[in-house]
């Protein structure tokens, strides 16, 4: 596994496992590691995520804090 997926590459190959399951392209002795390997992609999904939440939120803040700061007159 690429250790430094990025959220897109995660889900496009996430996608790719649900269309073939979803078609019946996968026959059943593969089938235990195609679902193996999407819930690896859907942890990789949700750290990103969560990242990007976590990220934003401090940004917010931040944004906030500068905001809500008295203005210097001079």
């Amino acid at each position: 596994m690429k250790s430094n997926y990025t959220y897109s590459d995660a889900f496009d190959e996430l996608q790719q496992i649900v269309s073939e399951i979803e078609t019946g392209d996968v026959n059943v002795d593969e089938l235990a590691d195609k679902i193996k390997r999407a819930s690896q992609l859907i942890s990789i999904c949700k750290a990103k995520l969560t990242a990007s939440e976590e990220e934003v939120s401090a940004l917010l803040t931040k944004l906030d804090e500068t905001d809500q700061a008295p203005l210097e007159s001079d």
